[in-house]
């Protein structure tokens, strides 16, 4: 019987380490990184690529602006749109030609 209190035990340990995970963000804010790329969103608030710190129009999933001068692509309209938790699409319009989409990935997961 006592054998059976202890698989039991052990059996409650191990669901609960496996059902342990991180809580992740549902929102767009946070460290974005595309290889030496990255970039900061805090609400309205972003830094760019370059380093500007700036405003924007922020939804809880999306992010827009306009790429300021001294910026890569500067001028262009960037569009950004979470996918998931840890992934969003990062997209440049320039001269009314839209870029190709890129996959930008959390700086350190959320938790």
């Amino acid at each position: 019987m006592r054998s059976i209190g202890l698989l039991s035990s052990l059996v409650i340990v191990m669901v609960s380490a496996l059902a342990a995970t991180p809580a992740f963000a549902d929102a767009i804010d946070g460290d974005w990184c595309n290889g030496p790329s990255s970039l900061q969103i805090k609400g309205p608030a972003l830094r760019t690529p370059g380093g500007k710190d700036m405003t924007g129009d922020y939804s809880r999933h999306a992010f827009h602006y306009l790429a300021p001068a001294g910026e890569k692509d500067a001028g262009a309209e960037v569009m950004m749109q979470l996918m998931n938790e840890q992934e969003m699409i990062l997209m440049r319009r320039i001269g009314g030609a839209d870029g190709p989409a890129e996959t930008w990935k959390r700086c350190q997961p959320v938790s």
